[in-house]
Parts: C-alpha cells; sequence; structure tokens
C-alpha cells in the first residue's frame, strides 16, 4: 500500500510536470529509498530557506522507482539505497554521465517492538530462530529490495539464513518491514539503523556487524530525463558539507572523500 500510493504520487508529479507551472515555480523531482526520508526531508528545507523553490520528493522501495523510471517515469534526481539498482538505470543510459556519486551510509539493526527486555549477540549461529518463538521475522523483501538483500547477506554470513528464511515476511520496502515490529506484527525486523532512530515504537537489540554484509552505500545520480534547471545545483547541494551534516543527525554515515 505504501508503494502504491508513493507511485500514484509519482504519477500526480508527472501530471504536474507536464500541466503545470514552469520550471522555476517548483524544485526538482527527487525519487529517492524510502530510508533516506527525514534526511532528505530536512535537506529540502534547507534548501528552499536559501530561496530555492523546494524539491517535490517522492519515497518508495529503491526497487519499485527504479522500475518506474526504466518504464519511462519523469524525475531529475534518483537516491537508490544501493549500487545494484542505479547501475541498472546506467546499464540502459537513464543516468546523465559525471553525475553519479555516493552520498550516504548506513548500518543494519535487528530490532523489536518498544519496552521489549530482548538482546541479541549477532555471532555465528545465534539464536534467531528461538528469538522470534511462534513470530516472523521482518525484512524488505531479500529478492530486490536493497536492505532485503543486505540483511539475507547478513544473515547468511552469519549462519542463521538457512533456518529463518521460511519465517520471512517480506516487505515491499524497509520502512514497511519497520512499521510491522512497531505494531506489533512481528517480533523482530531487520531494518536500517536511522530507520530505528526515526521510530519510537521500536528498540534495537543487536547492530549486525559491518562485515557480514556488503557495504551500505546510497548512490545519487541526475537522470537522463531531467529538465529542471536546478536538478545539478540541488544533486551539488546534497554531497555539500551542510547537507552531510543535516544527514548526520539523522544518524546516516557520509563517505570519505
Amino acid at each position: 500500500m505504501a508503494c502504491l500510493r508513493a507511485l500514484l504520487a509519482l504519477a500526480a508529479a508527472a501530471l504536474v510536470a507536464a500541466c503545470g507551472p514552469k520550471s522555476a515555480d517548483k524544485g526538482p523531482l527527487v525519487l529517492a529509498a524510502s530510508s533516506v526520508q527525514e534526511g532528505l526531508e530536512a535537506a529540502a528545507d534547507d534548501w528552499a530557506r536559501q530561496g530555492h523553490a523546494r524539491p517535490v520528493l517522492i519515497f518508495a522501495g529503491t526497487s519499485a522507482l527504479a522500475r518506474q523510471v526504466i518504464s519511462g517515469a519523469p524525475g531529475d534526481l534518483f537516491v537508490s539505497a544501493d549500487e545494484q539498482w542505479l547501475d541498472a538505470l546506467e546499464t540502459k543510459d537513464l543516468i546523465r554521465p559525471g553525475t553519479r556519486a555516493d552520498i550516504l551510509t548506513n548500518r543494519l539493526v535487528l530490532v523489536a517492538k518498544a519496552g521489549s527486555a530482548m538482546k541479541l549477540e549477532p555471532m555465528p549461529g545465534f539464536a534467531l530462530v528461538a528469538a522470534l518463538g511462534d513470530g516472523r521475522l521482518a525484512m524488505a523483501d531479500p529478492d530486490s529490495v536493497p536492505a532485503g538483500r543486505y540483511g539475507r547477506a547478513a544473515l547468511t554470513s552469519l549462519g542463521v539464513w538457512p533456518a529463518v528464511q521460511s519465517r520471512v515476511t517480506a516487505s515491499e520496502n524497509v520502512r514497511a518491514a519497520l512499521a510491522l515490529v512497531s505494531r506489533g506484527e512481528a517480533p523482530l525486523g531487520v531494518v536500517y539503523a536511522t530507520d530505528a532512530l526515526a521510530e519510537p515504537g521500536v528498540r534495537v537489540v543487536a547492530v549486525l556487524p559491518a562485515a557480514s554484509h556488503p557495504a551500505i552505500t546510497y548512490p545519487i545520480a541526475q537522470l537522463r530525463s531531467s529538465r529542471h534547471d536546478e536538478a545539478e545545483a540541488f544533486r551539488r547541494f546534497l554531497l555539500s558539507d551542510q547537507a552531510r551534516g543535516i544527514f548526520r543527525r539523522f544518524g546516516f554515515g557520509v563517505p570519505s572523500r
């Protein structure tokens, strides 16, 4: 449902682009992974305070947004939760050469509902299945969504994936998995550390070792279809020290230059 709402919003943004006022009257259209929502909203607000038109932000799972771009959806900037989906767009010549750059980093955590006394030590063979009891493990779809792929890699590296994979509830994006835990519909979930910070209804019960999964890196690029005069300027702003400071407030890491 969240993904459907985001894609309907993307369709509405396309209609505005086609029928609305000229480009200078609104900001560039940014398609971004759901996990960056709070930080990117704050960055867009800061940009607007500097006298620019506020960017139009659409959030959904990276896989869903990338497929929409491949199908011809409009956009100016794309913020991906992993390299693989941006690679797919680049392979299809859908991003502008020279505009791709790594913008953020993140960590992967296990969360339980707020108030839970559970604590886990994520070492090889740790008792994840026992911790689930009769419940299921919430995570983004490990076959397509970046957070799910990272989570599967981590649990595979720790030797517990074969035992837990039949207990997984796969969600369309990481925020949907987070919501299952915060509502008490799943006892545990695999999400980004920044998601856990953004949701008071959960608490972190384990930080998955960084070495157990590929580095979590968010790349940004300008889309080939971009026509907005300020798209490149906003992209550069998001890579600036000012924006990096904003993202750090929301728990993100930033790549070294």
